[in-house]
């Protein structure tokens, strides 16, 4: 039965080919990198959460609206198919240290999001990593190709609290995604990659609105060797 819901506008994701052998280093050792193409991935989303409440209540004052940003890969546990986060960075403080004790790493950021017409930006720094990153944007024709399907198209994702694996499921209708143009001045984020990742360009999609419905946390147990 799931816990919250809450509606994601203007989403943005940025996404980059990487080496696995590279990122591997940097995800739980329980966890197995989803390839396409024998790449890794890794994923910036950045988007507007509004709507935000528990089952059966009503949206906590101060809780109910934030910018997000989500650092991310994709990865394969038991078989199935998900994201593994780095980190989910948020602007509002209360909700970020309520999450803290919690499973998945959210952090207290200051992110700006503007909108003139059909161009976009997002501003955010995280202080504590230096991690910076500056994008505009303007949208483009609707896109539905398998690939863009696999980059999005993920309804698990894992963290790894203290010694303990979680997994943590989300339900929402099919992406309608678009192409979107963008650009970027400035690039930081998951400065633990070698390499010069954040010097080139993603492959970039748009979507304006998703509601989704997150479930509780699930630990994740080792499968027993029977034989």
């Amino acid at each position: 039965m799931w816990m919250m819901t809450q509606t994601w506008q203007d989403v943005l994701f940025l996404h980059w080919p990487v080496s696995p052998q590279e990122l591997e280093k940097h995800i739980p050792k329980e966890l197995k990198l989803d390839l396409y193409q024998s790449d890794a991935w890794l994923s910036a989303v950045l988007f507007k959460v509004n709507g935000q409440r528990l089952r059966l209540l009503p949206p906590f004052p101060g809780m109910r609206s934030y910018l997000q940003l989500n650092v991310r890969t994709y990865v394969e546990y038991n078989g199935m198919k998900g994201i593994y986060f780095f980190h989910l960075d948020v602007t509002n403080y209360p909700f970020s240290k309520l999450t803290a004790i919690g499973s998945l790493p959210y952090r207290y950021s200051k992110i700006v999001g503007k909108q003139r017409a059909n161009h976009f930006s997002y501003t955010s720094y995280y202080k504590a990593f230096d991690e910076r990153l500056r994008v505009s944007y303007i949208v483009g024709d609707s896109t539905n190709t398998n690939f863009d399907q696999w980059l999005v198209e993920r309804y698990h994702s894992w963290a790894k609290w203290k010694d303990t694996l979680f997994r943590i499921d989300i339900h929402h209708s099919p992406w309608e995604l678009h192409q979107a143009r963008v650009t970027i001045p400035s690039n930081t984020l998951a400065a633990f990659m070698k390499g010069s990742f954040q010097e080139t360009q993603p492959i970039a999609h748009y979507a304006k609105n998703k509601v989704a419905r997150v479930f509780p946390p699930v630990i994740e147990r080792k499968k027993q060797n029977l034989s």
